[in-house]
This record gives structure tokens, C-alpha cells and sequence, in this order.
């Protein structure tokens, strides 16, 4: 066994998971995993920079997952940074201050690779013989990946929870001209997903990241956020669109009083939710597989 840690940082959140990886059988043992909302992201669609108060709550949980990742006695550390940080003019400046923080650097991978990193994670324990469709819809960014025991074909486009929400949202709850131009983007962008992944051709949906295990934990009727209940679980079309329907009449007091609410989504869950809404109808799907192992699951496993 080889004790492992992984960092994934996106738009909107950043993620540690700290396991012992079984080499031969790539097997994950997990030992700590957790999340915090820093919204690296911030701003960065309008200005292409990151903004100074985005990177200092990026760097304070990197300063506490340095900590978990010492107590632990992780022996190797990869630290994968995503949309926001590819997008930024001064991501050396982001570089740098992980770097002296956790001792490497991150790597600001493509779309493709997180893709990959994606579907690794999410398809692990998944042993069908159909196509999966793995989505993972992040906050700046939302990854579409269809293959069965490897990827066959993956495309990165423009939408997320947090990229929408700053784009085109202006009123609480959103009126109705600003939830036709989220539809209108996530639209052209599954337009672009289609010309390189045949998304309609999949026998399973599998969904990832907050907005969908938010949605998920939504339809359960969690009074608490429970990821064992979440992963795996099989939300219906119906259930979601019923879901959406309410998010967007709700205000944002009304959708911070949902119990399993995280308070760093509660702006941002409409046009996540808007996106997976979306993506079901544009496939057809009739139920979303949920997945709590995802990009952070697929970093660990890469390390050995």
C-alpha cells in the first residue's frame, strides 16, 4: 500500500482526498476526504484574473490540507488545478503560493484530463457493459466523457454553476430573461459537447460534483448531507426537473433553509441545477447515476 494524497481545484471549491492505494489492484482505501468553498473563481470570467481575496482563502485551506496531509503521513501528493486557474492571466502568482504552501506545484491540466480524471474516478466501481456518459458539471467549467472501460471521447466546455451565475444573474430569484440566457449558453455549449462526444449514444448518465449530489441530497430528502446515501443513488428525470422548477422560484434565504444546502452553493445552485436539467433532456436520460468518487477519486489513483 502506498499512502497517497490528491487536491483537486476548481472554480468553485477545493478538494482533498488522503487514501492507501493498493497498486496492483487499484484499489482506494480512503482515510480523510473533505471539501472547502473558496471560489477561486471569482470574478474571473469578467476580469481574467484571479482576485487577491480568492487566492488568500485558496491558500488558507491549502495551509489546513497541508496539515491533514502531514498528520497522515501521505507519502506523494498531487495537486490538480482546473478551469479558473487555466483561465487566469496571474495563475503564476496561484502557482507560487501552493507551491510554497504544499511543497509542489499544481498542475493546470486541460479539459481532456480532467476529463479523464473524471471518468476514472466516477467509473471505478462501476462494472456494466453499456456506455457511460459521465458529467461533471463544476463551476467553471462542465466535462463531458463517454466510454466504457476507458474514455472514447471528451469535451470540455464553458459552462458551470459559478461561470453562469456571475454571466447572466441579477435578481433573486432569477428572472425570467436571466434563466433564458443560462439556457440559451448551456445550449450551445452541449452543441459544441455533441460535435466531438456522442452524448445521446450511452446507456447510463452518471453525474458528479456539488451540483449534482446537491440536487441528489434534494430528491432523497437528506435532513443532512449523508454521502453514502448520495453515491450511487439513481435520481429520476422527473425528480430533478421538479427540483429545478422549485430552485428557481425560491430566493436565495429560502434556498439557504434547504437542510443539506452547502452555504457556498446556495448562489450558484440554480444554474448548476439548470445544466444537469438540461443535459437530461438533451440525452434523453431518465435517471442520473450519482457519484461522490469523481475528478478527486481519478487524481489519487494517477499518483502511483
Amino acid at each position: 500500500m502506498t499512502r497517497v494524497a490528491g487536491i483537486d481545484c476548481g472554480t468553485n471549491s477545493i478538494r482533498l482526498l488522503v487514501a492507501d492505494l493498493d497498486p496492483e489492484t487499484g484499489e482506494l482505501i480512503e482515510l480523510d476526504r473533505r471539501m472547502t468553498i473558496v471560489r477561486l473563481g471569482q470574478g474571473v470570467d469578467k476580469t481574467g484574473r484571479l482576485a487577491p481575496e480568492a487566492l488568500e482563502r485558496t491558500f488558507a485551506a491549502c495551509r489546513d490540507y497541508a496539515a491533514v496531509i502531514k498528520e497522515l503521513g501521505a507519502e506523494r501528493l498531487r495537486f490538480v488545478a482546473t478551469s479558473a486557474s487555466r483561465d487566469a492571466e496571474n495563475r503564476a502568482e496561484f502557482v507560487s503560493g501552493v507551491l510554497d504552501i504544499l511543497g509542489v506545484e499544481p498542475e493546470v491540466i486541460t479539459g481532456d484530463q480532467e476529463a479523464e480524471f473524471s471518468f476514472t474516478g466516477a467509473t471505478g466501481e462501476l462494472h456494466g457493459t453499456e456506455k457511460y456518459l459521465v458529467v461533471d458539471i463544476g463551476g467553471g467549467s462542465t466535462e463531458f466523457v463517454v466510454g466504457n472501460s476507458h474514455v472514447e471521447a471528451a469535451r470540455s466546455v464553458d459552462i458551470g454553476c459559478v461561470r453562469l451565475t456571475e454571466r447572466h444573474v441579477r435578481s433573486d430569484p432569477p428572472a425570467a430573461d436571466e434563466v433564458a440566457a443560462i439556457r440559451a449558453d448551456i445550449r450551445a455549449a452541449l452543441d459544441l459537447a455533441e460535435e466531438t462526444v456522442p452524448i445521446r449514444e450511452a446507456g447510463t448518465l452518471v453525474g458528479l460534483a456539488g451540483s449534482v449530489t446537491t440536487v441528489a441530497a434534494i430528491a432523497l430528502g437528506l435532513k443532512e448531507y449523508d454521502s453514502e446515501k448520495i453515491h450511487h443513488s439513481r435520481i429520476p428525470y422527473e425528480k430533478v426537473a421538479e427540483i429545478v422548477d422549485t430552485l428557481l422560484a425560491s430566493t436565495h434565504d429560502e434556498r439557504a433553509a434547504i437542510p443539506v444546502m452547502h452555504p457556498g452553493r446556495v448562489d450558484v445552485i440554480v444554474a448548476g441545477a439548470l445544466v444537469l436539467r438540461e443535459i437530461m433532456e438533451r440525452t434523453g436520460a431518465r435517471e442520473v447515476v450519482v457519484s461522490e468518487h469523481d475528478i478527486l477519486d481519478g487524481i489519487a489513483l494517477s499518483v502511483a
